[in-house]
């Protein structure tokens, strides 16, 4: 084989290797006050991955006796949120008197539709000790015949989650459907969002899906022989028969979907109407919205706005 062929061949095969990765993104810690958030979504190259608008890793964070979780009441419009946590426990309320604990398994979907309010803290009890926080807060876009819907709550246990062992990898489908189960978990827009756990050397096959990211929330992967790491997220092409190999023990998420149309974001407003937003703003500023029941005293101000 001439040098001309093999350069060829070498670079025939980077292409296909890169063929099912468009994009990695390497998210900066953000302080939140005694724990950090990583950020995937949005970002300036990438708004949305499927329905997904924003998505957030909190911790891992160890919290001493005292400190912990406390956002106050801040509202939402046109797009539904969905809490996820790997450890430890949030106090969840809203405007529809929801008075709720997330602990770690369960899925949480609260859908903001025309307005929405809540706060999320931790019970006086669970502040007493030190402990473990580490969990995951998406954004869901509606679509645009949704967005003014009556805002809900949804609690699914974590024993109402399916979950399935493929090629010896259990995973667990959070939302939406693959591997031949389905998500009890309402979802407006075709919608994927699964949990995996692999051992070192462990390869599993992912669903096929128009747009898909995968997160790498501890350990490491190699996908198409290149290796990433924790906190990566690797936004995928619709190729088939795109795999992942486990190097070390790792938990990696999928998120995925129909592709959507243009979403605008704003603080915690999200519309696919630019003036929409504007009047969440006013409406919040001059206190329209409903208030949290048990949680009516505080409340995050406007970014800008005294």
């Amino acid at each position: 084989m001439s040098i001309e062929q093999l350069e060829l061949e070498t670079r025939c095969q980077a292409v296909e290797e890169c063929a099912a990765i468009e994009l990695v993104i390497q998210p900066k810690p953000k302080d939140l006050g005694g724990f950090n958030v990583s950020r995937c979504l949005p970002v300036m190259e990438k708004r949305s991955v499927g329905p997904w608008i924003f998505f957030d890793e909190m911790g891992p964070a160890i919290f001493p006796a005292g400190a912990g979780i406390n956002v106050r009441p801040h509202p939402h419009v046109n797009l539904a949120t969905v809490t996820y946590l790997f450890e430890g426990e949030v106090l969840h309320r809203d405007s529809l008197g929801t008075f709720q604990k997330i602990t770690p398994g369960a899925v949480n979907l609260m859908v903001a539709g025309k307005g929405i309010v809540h706060s999320e803290r931790e019970a006086a009890e669970t502040t007493q000790q030190e402990r473990g926080l580490h969990g995951l807060q998406l954004w869901m876009a509606l679509p645009e015949a949704f967005e003014e819907t009556d805002p809900e709550f949804h609690h699914y246990p974590s024993e109402n989650i399916p979950s399935v062992v493929v090629n010896g990898v259990p995973v667990r489908v959070l939302i939406g459907r693959a591997y031949g189960v389905t998500s009890p978990v309402k979802e407006f827009y075709r919608t994927l969002y699964l949990e995996a756990q692999l051992l070192p050397g462990q390869t599993l096959e992912l669903p096929n899906e128009s747009e898909r990211g995968v997160y790498i929330a501890s350990g490491e992967i190699k996908v198409k022989e290149r290796q990433y790491s924790e906190k990566q997220m690797i936004i995928l092409s619709d190729a088939d028969g795109v795999t992942v190999t486990a190097i070390t023990p790792t938990t990696i998420v999928l998120i995925g979907g129909e592709k959507i149309s243009t979403r605008y974001m704003e603080w915690n407003f999200v519309s696919s109407r630019k003036e929409r937003i504007e009047q969440a703003k006013r409406d919040w500023v001059e206190g329209k919205f409903p208030k949290v029941p048990g949680d009516e005293d505080e409340f995050i101000p406007l970014p800008g706005v005294n």
